[in-house]
């Protein structure tokens, strides 16, 4: 009886394992079935159609520039000082203030200097008369040519003397040397000044000069006469420069030439010293035919875009004009009113459909 139930046992075990691998034999044949049909099915027409973006083409102003820094100098500008030294016993100035060419600003102890000069002019009037009466005698013969050409060399020599410490006298006044404004003093009555030391900054603002440098590609049409525009940090409105002179020659370093222009600055609204963000308009065409620089395919020589049209994309080649940073001109090729594709430019090719997501 034992044995019977285990044979029972035994069969019930191997009839519900046939029947469990009977069941995972079918559904593993119904999986495969489904991934041969996947891999069978051809992909969509979607899965090929490119998503772009695209623009109309519309006349437009392109202006070709130059964009680059410059600093704000002064048309002039001095460290005033002594050409001779001693005490300072005027200063005649207001820090900050307005002067005008020729005024005295500032002078030292000129007293011994004075008096050397009364002493000079007062044998002058001597020496004068010696002459003239050494003239006359020489008329009648009472005198030789050799005493009337002394008393004239000793005129002479005197005048000379006379002129000399006029000059030491000039030296010991510090005068303007042009018109400006002059700026903090660094010394006091009663100092002791010498040529080394400077007593005060001597600057003329109006007008301005820009420095600033171009690209050597642009060296040939920079020249005097060319207009510019400025602005500084602070201030919204935009200031009208004129090139004035440039430097003779590249600088081999960094490729670059040094421009400098003129800013009126008739108010003395903007001081020399500040940084300038500098604008020069090269070329501008008012109803130009441009694109976008990544719209441009170059290949094998040729420069090339995609229209789109019908759904498709349709390559065309185009000839080229002006470029600036962002755009490039199309002279041929393109009309007004195409449609052309700006994005996914690596992926096209012709007649590849293509689905415009945004037109510009």
């Amino acid at each position: 009886m034992n044995k019977k139930k285990k044979w029972i046992i035994t069969a019930i075990i191997l009839a519900v394992f046939c029947a469990a691998l009977g069941i995972y034999n079918y559904y593993s044949g119904q999986g495969s079935a489904a991934e041969d049909e996947v891999v069978r099915t051809p992909p969509s027409r979607s899965k090929t159609t490119l998503n772009v973006n695209g623009v109309v083409i519309r006349p437009q102003a392109l202006t070709d520039g130059i964009t680059t820094v410059g600093n704000l100098l002064p048309d002039e500008e001095v460290d005033l000082s002594f050409e001779t030294s001693g005490k300072i016993v005027a200063i005649n100035f207001q820090e900050g203030a307005a002067v005008r060419k020729g005024e005295l600003l500032a002078k030292v102890n000129d007293r011994p200097l004075q008096a050397q000069l009364k002493r000079y002019e007062a044998q002058l009037k001597l020496a004068e008369d010696r002459v003239y009466r050494q003239s006359a005698l020489l008329e009648r013969d009472a005198v030789s040519q050799e005493a009337y050409e002394q008393a004239r060399t000793e005129l002479a020599t005197l005048n000379a003397d006379i002129d000399i410490v006029r000059s030491n006298i000039a030296l010991t006044e510090l005068r303007a040397p042009f018109d400006g404004i002059i700026g903090l003093r660094n010394v006091s009555e009663g100092a002791y000044a010498s040529p080394s030391v400077v007593v005060a900054k001597l600057t003329k603002i109006s007008p301005l000069k820009i420095d600033f440098f171009v690209p050597e590609r642009y060296a040939s049409q920079i020249h005097p006469g060319t207009s510019l525009s400025f602005t500084i940090e602070g201030r919204q409105e935009r200031f009208e420069a004129t090139v004035y002179a440039t430097e003779s020659q590249v600088d081999v370093t960094t490729r670059t030439l040094a421009v400098r222009a003129r800013y009126p600055n008739a108010r003395g609204r903007l001081l020399p010293g500040r940084f300038a963000s500098v604008e020069i308009r090269m070329h501008e065409i008012p109803d130009a035919i441009a694109v976008p620089t990544e719209a441009i395919v170059p290949e094998m020589g040729v420069d090339k875009v995609f229209l789109y049209r019908g759904g498709k994309a349709h390559a065309v080649d185009v000839t080229t004009g002006l470029r600036t940073e962002s755009q490039i001109q199309i002279i041929n090729g393109l009309s007004v009113g195409d449609t052309l594709i700006t994005s996914g430019t690596l992926q096209l090719r012709e007649g590849l459909p293509v689905q415009l997501d945004r037109i510009d």
